[in-house]
């Protein structure tokens, strides 16, 4: 009995460490679950943030990208009716040096008409021997009389219609000169004041390629750059999809095959970009892109007829003529389009102005050809000579 008390008061200190060793790991337990449960809490609400900062950025990308659409076509617009007001101011500048002409020449006659007539007037005095006067006294010769007063008579009446003629003439042609010179001073500050406005729109269109610039980099460090471009390129594929239906009609043209290697470059300017060669976020390129200066004339490759004519995102003012026998060619980045859908189109005719459009931090032309929809390297059917 007392050996037994004895091993169960032996035994009592094991119980009671193992008892104390399970209430010390329990907490311990529990403050390692509670750390990793905030841990997870603080990735959760990471990933969450990020999202956030992503989404606004995709958000502030697509204010930017609809911002430079928006100044994209106020500067097309600018640069059309720039245009325009110079067509006037030229068509105006020329009547008036017409006019002007018209003006001399009718000085001229009037003064050759006067020279006439005191000549005429002279020799008559000189025929008569008698002045205007002493002939209507003269009662000797009725009959000369008769024929000389008859003959001033009809010679003054022509000659003063004659004048009358050349002096209203005249005063015409000052009013009209009057006329073309207020109407050319209000062209003239109407282009002085677009050319202010197409300034302005050029700033707030190198703030807006700035800002996508920046946008486009925040995309690149989250690594959307590769999304974005897939989305510009699909947006043009869709685009040449829909086309392509529309192209199919145009059975007039013959296409560019007998053409092959001969083509005519649309703008003669050093090649930055080739194709096939890796664009931004390992994207390849589908075209050539043409170093020009801005205001350049684009001209089209061959005869054709324009299929589309607008803006488009990622290329700015493209335009796309049909060839026939399912070729097309794509100009983009362009200043300004010429050309409207459903004209046709002569080889070597200006369809755009090189520019800077869709985001492009340089003037240049963004070149395809397509056959059968399918993108085709444009230095195999372009002229080795570019001139």
């Amino acid at each position: 009995m007392k050996l037994a008390f004895y091993s169960f008061t032996n035994q009592q200190p094991l119980w009671l460490l193992l008892l104390c060793c399970l209430l010390c790991a329990a907490p311990a337990k529990a403050r390692q679950q509670a750390e990793q449960e905030q841990e997870l809490e603080q990735v959760q609400q990471q990933i969450k943030t990020t999202e956030r900062q992503l989404k606004r950025q995709q958000q502030q990308l697509a204010k930017a990208e609809q911002q430079l659409q928006q100044s994209d076509r106020a500067l097309a617009n600018a640069l059309t009716q720039l245009q325009q007001t110079g067509q006037q101011l030229s068509q105006i500048e020329q009547r008036g040096t017409e006019l002007n002409q018209q003006q001399q020449q009718l000085q001229t006659e009037l003064q050759q008409q006067q020279s006439q007539l005191a000549a005429q007037l002279k020799s008559a005095y000189s025929l008569g021997q008698h002045d205007y006067t002493r002939m209507l006294l003269n009662q000797q010769d009725a009959g000369k009389l008769e024929r000389a007063l008859t003959y001033y008579q009809y010679f003054n009446r022509a000659r003063v219609k004659q004048l009358a003629e050349i002096n209203k003439t005249v005063l015409e042609l000052e009013l009209i000169e009057k006329q073309l010179a207020e109407q050319q001073k209000q062209l003239q500050t109407t282009l002085t004041e677009q050319q202010r406005q197409q300034q302005k729109l050029l700033a707030v269109k190198a703030e807006q390629q700035q800002a996508v610039s920046q946008l486009q980099q925040l995309l690149k460090e989250q690594g959307n750059q590769l999304s974005y471009l897939r989305q510009n390129e699909s947006s043009l594929q869709n685009t040449i999809d829909q086309l392509r239906a529309l192209a199919e009609r145009s059975l007039e043209l013959l296409g560019l095959t007998s053409n092959k290697g001969k083509l005519r470059w649309p703008l003669n300017g050093a090649l930055l970009h080739g194709f096939g060669e890796s664009r931004q976020g390992g994207m390849r390129s589908r075209g050539i892109l043409i170093q020009g200066r801005e205001g350049n004339p684009v001209q089209a490759i061959a005869d054709g007829r324009v299929i589309y004519a607008d803006w488009l995102k990622g290329y700015g003012w493209v335009i796309v003529l049909d060839h026939g026998e399912g070729f097309m060619s794509l100009y983009g980045h362009n200043q300004n389009i010429l050309k409207q859908p459903g004209e046709q189109i002569i080889a070597g005719e200006t369809i755009a102005l090189v520019g800077m459009s869709g985001g492009q931090a340089n003037a240049g032309l963004y070149f395809e050809i397509r056959e059968k929809g399918d993108a085709v390297n444009p230095l195999s059917w372009l002229s080795k000579n570019k001139g």
